[in-house]
């Protein structure tokens, strides 16, 4: 990253060096511009060079280059038409159907894609990837639907939908309305993408609408991970729970790391509280107190171990077939089959909805009416409902989170007449995953409401000053509540309060 004194903004370089979660963060919440490096320039020119060297062999025949795709891949394609076929191929592939994706996810779909592209080993024109850096540094936003990948031969309908954009086709999101991409391109002074070989199926082929919405999914839980710590150490204050399942020992003994992070950073949250000081607290607390640690610890090591494959993902070249100029060969494999992702995704999402699952229980508990607290946390109840019906809302977020973590990796089913016999379904791992995790926020959201209210009356105690400061910023959106009112218009003000931070 550096500074253009000339352009007078940030900019982010792309290059043969791993691109890093922590790059992208930066990159979508700074809005850096991207730029090629003079080295990925070089590659990417090498490499077509030597492509367009190796289709002057009129005998050679390379799948997708000169021959149709999927079972079509034994029919051969006339030199004349080569072009031709790439741009039909974007434009047949285009059938993606349901709700338009995110357009945060769409910018992690380019950016991702333009990593893929710059190693070189595509075989694209130096142009296309500079017209995919166009649409990212100007926020053209192509319009990308979320149901028509099956995550093997890569997600061919959503980068299709993407694709589009370049040849003038399809879609975008631009400057807050929705616009034909070709008004878009002409009203900018820049000219359409004309597609030379290989071209097309390089941008189709890959696992970039996984990649994104994992990408997505990593950022939120990890920026999450922070609230999921002080809401749960308010919740302990809250029901008067004692701190000994938080004492290191036995972490140590028990030897996962995730585990022995999550007790000490509850304690560090939680230190000098005064409701420590309260006698008579009981021998043991719910499991969904007492066993944070293990909980939320194990969810943790598997965010840990997601950010590794998702690394290892983002930097990957991952369409077909592959060019390989030094070893002077055009190889065609199967980069494109999403079951790595796609199985990580299913994990992660298992692991994350547990979460949520933890934090619906310890919202059953502080509405109990027991520990001293009221029943539904209200004055009065009986005539007030109070905080019934929240716990309610949480349940069934739990329940739908339940049925996204059955993992869309074990499915597969048959198409391009028997050709792609193995498919990953990674796409819907990520939509579901995504999914999850926005529940989790909203869980989450509801917990901190249900804390915060619990906290009032333990007064006039206080918790700890980190949680006297948070609680005082939440109190600034979110009031206490003395008697029933509209409760969903508070929900969303709690859920606004943690997306702040996210």
């Amino acid at each position: 990253m550096f500074y253009n004194q000339k352009m007078k903004e940030l900019e982010f370089i792309i290059s043969p060096d791993k691109l890093t979660l922590t790059d992208i963060k930066n990159i979508l919440a700074k809005n850096l511009k991207l730029k090629l490096s003079n080295k990925s320039i070089e590659i990417i020119n090498k490499n077509r060079d030597y492509l367009d060297r190796k289709l002057n062999s009129k005998d050679l025949v390379f799948y997708g280059i000169n021959t149709g795709f999927g079972s079509l891949c034994d029919t051969i394609i006339p030199e004349n038409d080569l072009k031709k076929l790439q741009v039909n191929l974007v434009k047949s592939h285009a059938c993606g159907t349901g709700k338009e994706i995110d357009s945060t996810i769409v910018k992690l779909m380019i950016l991702i894609k333009i990593n893929a592209l710059s190693l070189g080993y595509s075989g694209v024109h130096l142009k296309t990837v500079e017209k995919l850096i166009f649409l990212f540094n100007n926020d053209i936003l192509p319009v990308v639907f979320e149901s028509g990948s099956l995550g093997a031969s890569g997600d061919l309908a959503p980068l299709a939908h993407l694709s589009l954009t370049l040849i003038g086709e399809g879609e975008v999101n631009f400057k807050g309305s929705k616009k034909a991409s070709k008004d878009v391109f002409d009203s900018l002074g820049e000219s359409i993408l004309e597609l030379d070989s290989k071209e097309g199926l390089a941008l189709l082929n890959g696992t970039q609408f996984m990649s994104a919405h994992a990408t997505y999914a990593y950022l939120k839980l990890d920026s999450l991970f922070n609230w999921i710590h002080k809401i749960s150490a308010l919740s302990i204050d809250a029901f008067n729970c004692r701190l000994s399942p938080f004492d290191s020992k036995p972490h140590l003994l028990r030897g996962f790391k995730g585990q022995s992070q999550c007790a000490q950073q509850i304690l560090e949250i939680l230190d000098k509280s005064d409701l420590h000081q309260i006698h008579g607290k009981s021998v043991q607390d719910p499991y969904s107190f007492r066993c944070i640690p293990q909980v939320h610890g194990a969810s943790l090591d598997v965010l840990h171990d997601f950010k590794s494959k998702l690394t290892i993902e983002i930097n990957a070249v991952t369409d077909n077939p592959l060019v390989f100029n030094q070893e002077d060969e055009i190889i065609s494999a199967g980069n494109f089959h999403g079951q790595p992702i796609a199985m990580a995704m299913d994990f992660m999402a298992i692991a994350a909805a547990e979460l949520g699952s933890i934090s619906e229980r310890r919202i059953y508990k502080l509405i109990s009416g027991t520990r001293g607290l009221p029943a539904f946390l209200i004055e009065n109840p009986g005539l007030n409902s109070g905080f019934m019906i929240s716990q309610y809302t949480a349940a069934s977020l739990v329940s739908k989170n339940k049925i996204f973590s059955h993992p869309a990796s074990v499915d597969s089913i048959e198409s391009s007449n028997g050709q792609e016999d193995h498919v990953s379904m990674g796409s819907i791992a990520g939509v579901k995953l995504v999914e999850v995790v926005e529940n989790i926020k909203r869980i989450l959201s509801i917990e901190l409401m249900t804390a915060a209210q619990a906290m009032e009356f333990r007064r006039p105690r206080k918790t700890s000053p980190e949680l006297e400061v948070m609680l005082s910023d939440f109190r600034s959106k979110v009031p206490y509540i003395e008697k029933d009112q509209v409760m969903y218009t508070l929900m969303q003000k709690s859920e606004e309060f943690i997306s702040e931070e996210l």
